[in-house]
């Protein structure tokens, strides 16, 4: 079921199945900014990321000493939430730990994601609770894929601060040992796809907490992510779009031992607890 939120300038359109972000318009000139979703190039619009963010090796994980399987980027995406509440700028999602979930995650858990129109940003927040008497291990992540219909090229990324950005390489959605220097001009990266041959750029760790989508050197929109440690960013070869991912945790590498207590960039909450990430888009025109 697809909710719209709007106030006098913008409206998002989010679907409770996944609580997805489907779209996200200027009203007055009906530029749209999030991708279409054409399955030819990636069937998606903007995914939540949860209870793990990439592919664990194996696509399972050991706990207690019990094997459990579990997808790439987890199971919140496929599953339909439950609206808490709705109002004509804001509503929120929840999704708890159920049968299914159990089988492949088995701690009690609730994940609550709020979108809220304020003036020309988009606001999301996720929170997530640990119901359980246990330690629960989880990581959070966006997948927001913007369109960029005006010829790839004509784009670049304008990132908060200089730097030297390091991409940790992907290989069959695992980590190698292998990284890259990505460099920049000053703050700005230029798009183009032979940046994506090798898969998504992945920065671990970034000093930058806001990248700016420039069209034609004019700013477009902002991701601003100041509770995310790691970002990444992919496209698919030829495909109008780009995707900007705040991230808590990231792939297995290939050399995992399937602890998920011990993975890298895993956030491990107590019981009874409740951790908090925000993140929020700005528009420019």
């Amino acid at each position: 079921m697809n909710t719209i939120i709007s106030n006098e300038k913008y409206s998002a359109t989010i679907n409770s199945k996944g609580a997805e972000l489907n779209s996200l318009v200027n009203k007055s000139t009906d530029r749209e900014y999030i991708w279409e979703g054409n399955p030819e190039f990636w069937g998606k619009h903007s995914p939540v990321l949860f209870p793990i963010v990439g592919a664990l090796k194996n696509d399972s994980y050991k706990y207690e000493g019990k094997k459990y399987s579990m997808s790439r980027h987890g199971f919140a995406r496929d599953f339909e939430f439950e609206v808490l509440n709705n109002d004509a700028q804001s509503i929120t999602f929840e999704l708890k730990a159920n049968t299914a979930t159990l089988q492949k995650f088995p701690f009690l858990f609730s994940l609550k994601i709020d979108y809220e129109l304020i003036e020309n940003k988009l606001v999301i927040t996720y929170y997530i609770n640990n119901n359980s008497n246990k330690e629960m291990p989880f990581s959070i992540g966006a997948h927001p894929a913007f369109a960029l219909p005006n010829g790839f090229t004509n784009y670049c990324l304008d990132f908060e601060k200089e730097e030297h950005l390091l991409t940790h390489e992907l290989d069959s959605n695992l980590f190698s040992e292998a990284t890259r220097t990505i460099e920049l001009n000053e703050t700005k990266l230029p798009l183009n796809y032979q940046l994506f041959e090798k898969d998504a750029l992945v920065f671990k760790t970034i000093q930058s907490k806001k990248v700016t989508i420039l069209e034609n050197n004019t700013p477009l929109l902002s991701v601003a992510y100041d509770d995310f440690q790691s970002l990444g960013i992919w496209t698919v070869q030829n495909a109008p779009f780009i995707c900007i991912e705040p991230w808590i945790g990231f792939a297995d590498n290939w050399n995992s031992t399937g602890d998920l207590f011990q993975k890298e960039g895993i956030r491990v909450l107590n019981s009874e607890s409740e951790f908090k990430a925000q993140f929020s888009i700005e528009l420019f025109n």
